[in-house]
């Protein structure tokens, strides 16, 4: 099977240039739509190299993807191997997703020492779904040097990456809403740094004195904020010296991470059975029938 070859290359020789990029594209395939072997292979990863896994979040229009591909660049300048998830949102009518993260980076879409994959969102309001942490852990397991995960930019509800990433990026731009509204968020409450991006703008330097206050009496030590333009590639190597300065090991939340991914695992193979289009059938009948109660229907449902 497929996920002989991806377990034979981890279990080898473990440095970068022994990726084979069209294996862990297999790899990925089998693990997102449940093939074969896919229990198999996920009970069988080891990880030999500690990969950090670095999310970047925010609202949209932050400039996160442009952000990405200037750490890309950053990161790619010491001879590492880079992996990005780019996640993008499905749609609840279609069950379609744009995948438009490829088009945004292109300019590495061919490189070879990045690797990228796009997936949907399949129906999680947080961002992620259970198969972006199965498949960010075959990332780390094959042997990339960092696993980049941008999520889309839905703003308050983005908060499930803090059960994923070792590190969490979230992206601002100054004229994105006043300081108190954002702190108020959860948003805002799993950084592990700010980056303000687009800090050309007019007022970024008092959004970013503001944003600095507030965060020193909300929280429990400074959380580094970083000005960036990202378009230009200015502030790229503040970030991602801070990138490189954060130890996953000794990541506080450890727990907290573990926690969250073992309970969206666990949700995820409770629920799995359930066919999203055909319960979209069954309540569409349901409706035509009269008398239409969503209680009663789920409780008969499950």
């Amino acid at each position: 099977m497929l996920y002989i070859c991806f377990i034979n290359m981890k279990n080898g020789d473990t440095s970068t240039s022994s990726i084979n990029f069209k294996q862990v594209a297999r790899a990925l395939s089998i693990v997102e739509n449940d093939l074969s072997g896919s229990a198999h292979l996920l009970k069988s990863l080891t990880f030999n190299k500690p990969a950090p896994i670095i999310g970047i979040t925010g609202p949209p229009g932050a400039g996160k993807s442009t952000l990405v591909n200037e750490l890309i660049n950053n990161l790619l300048k010491e001879g590492n191997k880079i992996a990005v998830l780019a996640i993008d949102p499905t749609s609840p009518f279609n069950f379609g997703s744009l995948l438009g993260d490829r088009i945004r980076m292109a300019s590495h879409f061919n490189h070879p020492d990045v690797f990228i994959r796009s997936l949907a969102t399949r129906g999680s309001l947080g961002g992620l779904s259970a198969k972006t942490i199965e498949m960010a852990d075959v990332l780390r397991a094959a042997g990339f040097d960092y696993v980049l995960i941008e999520t889309v930019g839905v703003g308050q509800s983005e908060v499930e990456i803090t059960g994923l990433a070792d590190v969490t990026l979230v992206v601002l731009v100054p004229e994105a809403g006043d300081e108190i509204q954002h702190i108020k968020s959860g948003l805002m409450e799993i950084a592990d740094a700010f980056i303000i991006n687009k800090a050309d703008r007019p007022d970024a330097d008092i959004f970013f004195n503001n944003l600095k206050k507030i965060i020193g009496q909300n929280k429990d030590g400074q959380t580094a904020i970083f000005k960036t333009i990202a378009s230009q590639a200015i502030g790229i190597d503040k970030v991602v010296d801070f990138i490189k300065s954060t130890s996953p090991q000794k990541n506080k939340r450890k727990e907290l991470l573990l926690t969250e991914k073992a309970y969206k695992l666990i949700q995820h193979q409770l629920t799995q059975h359930i066919d999203k289009k055909k319960l979209q059938q069954d309540i569409a009948e349901a409706l035509n029938m009269g008398g239409f109660n969503l209680y009663t229907f789920v409780d008969s449902y499950l």
